[in-house]
This record gives structure tokens, sequence and C-alpha cells, in this order.
């Protein structure tokens, strides 16, 4: 055989090769890419409980650390002056252990909520964006995760005194004329720990379309690769 006969030969065997290798979705059955997009949804966003739900977990991210309430940034200046600013910032800290004490309760919630996903709703998830897991929980667990954080929040805060300087800190604010109206603090911490938490999932979202193989899972890799 000639060596272009060869190495042509060789070239359509890889070709075949590759081609019976290469799934596309269309490819998978329902259950295998209902399979594959559970076991991604349960790695994401437990994956994302497990970095937030420790000490430090949102003090120490900055994508997620949550804030002082507007009127108490707005406040800080004048409250500085008056040799307030440690109380601040230890009711900064204070905010973010409460979120890293409530953030655990989510697991289970997303556990029901891929346990309860149809095969509809894992077909337009895996043909959405690079965030439609991240929606589909959302829309799934916001309103009772929220149910479930006041509760942990405001035991966290009654056992710190937190509400307490809270109220204080706004009080003084007020009194510098800062009198916009202001959230609880449970409320506060309730709705930025959601927002943290949901865009930790994400991350995590985003790092398993863009490498599915990294994942670890056969099944993952097979039905993320095939999105590709």
């Amino acid at each position: 055989m000639s060596t272009l006969r060869l190495a042509t030969s060789l070239l359509f065997s890889l070709f075949i090769v590759a081609s019976s290798c290469a799934a596309s979705l269309g490819d998978l059955s329902n259950a295998d890419a209902t399979a594959g997009l559970k076991a991604a949804m349960q790695k994401g966003s437990s994956a994302a409980v497990a970095k937030l739900g420790v000490k430090d977990g949102f003090l120490k991210n900055s994508k997620v650390r949550i804030p002082l309430p507007p009127v108490l940034k707005k406040a800080r200046p004048a409250l500085k002056m008056v040799g307030k600013e440690k109380q601040l910032d230890d009711l900064e800290v204070s905010m973010n252990r409460a979120a890293e004490s409530a953030v655990p309760l989510a697991k289970p919630l997303f556990i029901n909520a891929v346990k309860s996903m149809s095969v509809d709703d894992a077909k337009k998830i895996l043909k959405g964006g690079d965030t439609a897991v991240t929606e589909f929980f959302r829309k799934k667990t916001s309103a009772k995760l929220k149910v479930q954080f006041l509760p942990i929040v405001k035991g966290v805060t009654d056992r710190s005194n937190l509400s307490a300087k809270y109220n204080s800190a706004v009080s003084q604010a007020a009194s510098f004329g800062i009198t916009k109206k202001s959230k609880t603090v449970e409320e506060h911490v309730t709705e930025k720990a959601l927002d943290g938490l949901f865009l930790m999932i994400a991350e995590e979202e985003k790092k398993i379309r863009k490498d599915p193989v990294g994942s670890g899972s056969k099944i993952i890799s097979t039905v993320f690769g095939a999105l590709k």
C-alpha cells in the first residue's frame, strides 16, 4: 500500500472512531440526560453550600461578604467621628456569621428540588444558558429558603445581641439626619445570604459546563460534554 493510501486509510479510521465517540444531546436517552443533570445539580449546590456554610465562608469571600445596610454605610463617616466605627465592624462580622449559620439549611431543599425536576424541566435547563440550573433552583427554593433562613438568622442575632447593636447604630445614624427606612437586620442578612448562595451555585454551574470532564463524574461528563 502506498504512503498516500495508508495515510488516507488512517485518517478515515480516525474519523469513524471520533464520530462514534462524539455524542450529541439528541443521542442521549431522556433518562441519561436527566441523570447527568441531576448529578451536576447536586454536585454544584453541595459545593456552594460547603463553601459558604462554614466559618468565614461569607466573611472572607469578597464576592459574597454581606455589607452593612445602605443606611449604615452612608452614616459610617459620621459614626467614625464619634468613635463608633468598631461597633459597625463588629456588626458586619456578626451579620456574616449569621449567614454562615443559616446556609446549611439550603441543602435538603436543593435535594428536594432536584428530585422534583421533570424531564421537560431537564430539557429546558440543558438547553438553557450558563446559569439555567441556578435559575431553576432560585425559582423552586427562594421562597422556602427565606422562610427557613429568617428564624435561624434571628436566633444568631438574638444570641449575639446583633439586633440591639443594629438598632442602636441605626438610631445613631438617624441622629445625623440619615433617617431613610431600613430593613431589619434579619431581613438584610437573609436577602444577602440568598444572593450570595445563588451566586456561588452559578459559579459552580459555569465551572461544570466549561469543563464537564473535570467534574470527575462520567455521567456529568457525558451529558454536558454533549452540549459542546
